[in-house]
């Protein structure tokens, strides 16, 4: 009976470890779905939505081949469509009876064809006013500045634009995993003039566990582990049925001794018994190894379902509602942005190249940085302008806008670093398609306080050129300080400033050593103005803002006798390119400055938080 029952055992046994194998091979469903097909219509944009990326549950893989260079990006899903503007482009949605992918032609002249309406591209003032009050001088002021940008069908390489969330870029092909939310979208292309890949597949993972694997493998070795037994006690069952045994024949002189089959058939069992106490680790050991090596395996009988932490291909955005814009970048976003201008920065700077300056820097900033290398073009002493660090970002101020242009602030440097300032940015994006420049680049104070902002998770408000709200307007600031260096504690909007700051301490130190170093035959005049870059401002959490505005100082010397001359030294010699002259010279220097303005209704005063400043030409008087 016995043995009847560890043959059943065995047979049971090997029934379950062949289906448990069986379920996690042959009969293994796939891991992923897919939806794959070929792009139509040859156009230089193809436009996967958000709406389609999240058509099943899982994250996303997006494989795209079928060009020789190969570009896969994805960002928010207004963003996307503002950078297409009313560009043609192919848009993919699965189809769900094939599940296929099918394209439609959208934008340009496919609209019109489709009755679809292209997505207009959302450019305009950040001021909310701004429509109402673009009327007149403003409006043609305005399309006259439009005029002087770069059209924004001009710029069709979408490759490292400051839009993208994350933007893979290879040759023949790209495989993009990704985890996105619905109000993001992917755009696929080749380098903006050539049509775009014509082969996508989108995937998503879907659970192929076998939690009958496990227990099937698991209780076949169980199961076997008895048969072993029930034979080896039927061996010995066996054994001990037969009863005793009679001894050998002892043969006489001259004969051999029978032989003793029992001992060698004993020796026999012994060995079988050898053999199955070796082969029943093994065969354990090896099954607890294939079925437990996957949680795959087994049944879940987990409570709850722990979220998955996101990783670097997972775009994590704030929430957002239709009341409350999105912040204009993330914060990844923008440590991109600011490592691709160091980037910039350093090589324009070493190589004293203007035109390479100018795809990072803009107003002010620019200003500075071109006549800097005409500078050094004359002396080569000079120093170099003080370099954009590359990160950490210690501070991330983003506006909240859905539309352009678009305003970000941000501090970056090393604050374990005493010896270097801290560097604070504000960056401007004009058009969706325009990259980020730095309109001004300042050096913060060393006992500057950055006022209390918002998260960048949430952004901030810009605070419109004239805005009543603030204690000074920011387009009022630039010409209420300039009149305060000029008047000291004189000027009528002295009240509104703290007492003192470092800048007017050092211009007053500079005019008084000019003005007692000038011979005299000559004089020297100084005078202070607004500059032409634009002030713009974001809001801190106590209802004031952190604004930044450019003023440009002006020093003439003339000689006031018959015959006299001035004599230029240093870089302003080298602009004016004489040892003397008998007209007299003149020098501009451009100012950045960084400003807390408190709310209107505050006691406190505006502070000064930074400043840089340079000098930007010089030249004979007329």
């Amino acid at each position: 009976m016995r043995f009847v029952l560890a043959i059943a055992a065995f047979v049971v046994a090997a029934a379950m470890i062949v289906l448990g194998i069986a379920q996690r091979t042959v009969f293994l469903p796939p891991s992923t779905v897919a939806a794959e097909g070929t792009v139509e219509g040859g156009l230089p944009y193809t436009l996967v939505s958000g709406a389609v990326l999240n058509s099943r549950d899982g994250s996303q893989t997006v494989t795209v081949t079928g060009s020789d260079a190969v570009f896969v990006a994805y960002g928010r899903t207004s963003d996307v469509m503002a950078w297409l503007g009313d560009s043609e482009y192919a848009e993919l949605s699965v189809d769900e009876e094939t599940g296929n992918l099918t394209t439609t032609l959208r934008g340009g002249e496919q609209a019109e064809d489709t009755g679809a309406t292209p997505t207009p591209t959302p450019t305009g003032s950040a001021d909310p006013a701004g429509p109402e009050t673009a009327e007149g001088e403003d409006a043609e002021a305005d399309e006259e500045a439009r005029a002087d940008e770069t059209p924004i069908e001009t710029i069709r390489d979408p490759r490292g634009s400051d839009l993208w969330l994350s933007e893979y870029s290879e040759e023949q092909a790209v495989i993009a995993p990704i985890s996105v939310p619905e109000d993001v979208s992917v755009l696929i292309a080749s380098n903006g003039e050539e049509a775009a890949p014509d082969t996508v597949r989108l995937s998503w993972p879907v659970s192929n566990a076998t939690p009958w694997a496990g227990p099937l493998i698991a209780g076949g070795i169980l199961l076997l582990v008895v048969g072993l037994v029930l034979y080896l006690l039927g061996l010995n069952h066996l054994r001990k049925s037969r009863g005793p045994r009679r001894k050998g024949i002892t043969a006489g002189p001259g004969l051999e001794q029978t032989a003793k089959p029992p001992r060698r058939r004993r020796r026999v069992r012994s060995r079988a018994r050898s053999t199955m106490r070796a082969t029943v680790p093994m065969l354990l050991v090896s099954g607890l190894l294939l079925s437990g090596c996957s949680a795959s395996y087994w049944p879940d009988l987990s409570a709850s379902e722990e979220t998955p932490e996101p990783t670097d291909s997972v775009a994590v955005l704030p929430e957002t509602t239709d009341e409350v814009a999105a912040p204009a970048v993330t914060v990844p976003q923008l440590e991109r942005i600011i490592s691709r201008i160091s980037a910039v920065a350093t090589e324009a700077d070493a190589d004293r190249n203007s035109e390479l300056a100018a795809t990072r820097f803009s107003g002010a900033a620019l200003q500075e940085r071109q006549s800097n290398y005409t500078i050094r073009g004359k002396v080569s002493d000079y120093g170099a302008p003080r370099a954009i660090p590359s990160s950490p970002l210690l501070l991330s101020l983003p506006q909240a806008t859905d539309v352009w242009p678009r305003t970000v602030f941000t501090v970056v440097g090393d604050q374990e670093d005493t010896e270097t300032p801290l560097i604070a940015l504000m960056l401007r994006q004009e058009t969706p398609r325009s990259n980020y420049t730095v309109d001004y680049a300042v050096s913060l104070e060393p006992n500057a306080t950055i006022p209390e902002s918002a998260p960048a998770s949430v952004g901030a408000a810009f605070i419109p050129p004239d805005s009543p709200l603030m204690l000074v307007a920011p387009n009022n600031l630039a010409t209420s300080y300039s009149d305060l260096i000029a008047a000291g504690a004189e000027s009528e909007y002295a009240p509104l400033f703290a007492e003192s700051d470092p800048f007017r301490e050092i211009i007053a130190s500079d005019r008084a050593a000019k003005d007692e170093g000038l011979e005299e035959t000559a004089t020297i005049e100084f005078s202070t103005a607004p500059g032409e870059t634009d002030p713009l401002g974001l809001a801190t959490i106590s209802s004031g803002a952190i604004v930044a505005v450019s003023i440009e100082e002006t020093e003439t010397a003339k000689p006031v006798e018959s015959g006299a001359v001035v004599k230029p030294t240093g870089a302003i010699a080298a602009l004016v390119g004489l040892e003397e002259t008998a007209k007299g010279t003149t020098a501009t220097y451009a100012d950045q400055l960084l400003f807390y303005v408190p709310p209107a209704d505050s006691t406190d005063t505006v502070v000064l938080l930074g400043f840089s400043q340079a000098l930007i030409s010089a030249k004979e008087l007329s």
